[in-house]
């Protein structure tokens, strides 16, 4: 059984060290005859900007470059890719910026992402952006060249604002996510206030009891995503109607439920 075990591990470890020597020459690709001879900002292999489009982005960046000093590139690609062959042709240094747009790894967007860059805005901020502008369900609604587009415009207001810790705007999926927070903290704190004895109107106690749940739904996903993303006050106020409502329909049921006890009690 032991020698049946290590065998089936070996032929486990060969394969994948077979798959990694054949994708190995994949990581390694380069191909500088796919570069334009012009210098570029912007290479548009797959064909997702129209003229118009590649020639207002062009221009965009290379004004961006000359009145900031930060070197953003676009690269658009499907079946072939220059791979390496882009950091000579764009001299990629630690103030670069290579946005890499291919739809085949599932999600439209990976970055190349110098140092400078790295210490105005964290890994976690770039996760951010590929999944936010990047992922399918975005393409789909706005275009891969709209989805490219909204990503430089994010980082370049980053840029302007001296580094974000997180992605600027607040995506309508995010903001459904900090209502349903702020509403289920609201419910959690309607119910832990109805009083459990007589003559008391707020059970304090348990209400400070449960305090650092309905606080981390409320107060961490409920607000802390809106106020650090956007200077926007009616999202703000919808979730703390969102919490204000809830948390008297969740005092109402607590009433309906609880209360009903406490008077069989009584009788």
């Amino acid at each position: 059984m032991g020698a049946n075990i290590r065998q089936k591990v070996l032929r486990c470890l060969i394969s994948l060290l077979i798959s990694l020597v054949i994708a190995a020459p994949g990581l390694a690709v380069n191909n500088p005859q796919l570069l334009p001879d012009r210098k570029t900002p912007v290479i548009d292999l797959a064909r997702v900007f129209t003229p118009n489009q590649k020639d207002n982005l062009e221009k965009s960046l290379n004004d961006y470059e000359k009145n900031t000093g930060w070197k953003l590139r676009v690269l658009t690609q499907f079946e072939q890719t220059p791979g390496l062959a882009v950091k000579e042709y764009w001299d990629l240094d630690e103030r670069s910026l290579l946005i890499i747009a291919d739809p085949r790894g599932g999600n439209l967007l990976n970055f190349n992402v110098g140092d400078a860059l790295f210490a105005l805005m964290p890994r976690i901020f770039w996760v951010e952006l590929q999944t936010r502008f990047g992922n399918q369900y975005y393409v789909r609604d706005n275009g891969e060249d709209r989805s490219i587009i909204d990503a430089l415009d994010s980082v370049e207001t980053c840029l302007d604002r001296g580094g974000c810790q997180v992605v600027p705007g607040l995506a309508k999926e995010q903001w459904i996510w900090t209502l349903s927070s702020s509403i289920l903290g609201g419910i959690i704190a309607g119910i832990s206030a109805f009083p459990r004895k007589q003559n008391q109107t707020i059970a304090w106690p348990w209400l400070l009891l449960l305090s650092p749940l309905w606080v981390m739904l409320f107060g961490v996903f409920g607000i802390a995503p809106v106020v650090t993303r956007t200077s926007e006050i009616l999202p703000l106020i919808r979730n703390f109607v969102g919490f204000i409502g809830s948390a008297l329909l969740g005092y109402l049921i607590a009433q309906a439920t609880f209360g009903e006890n406490q008077l069989e009690q009584s009788d």
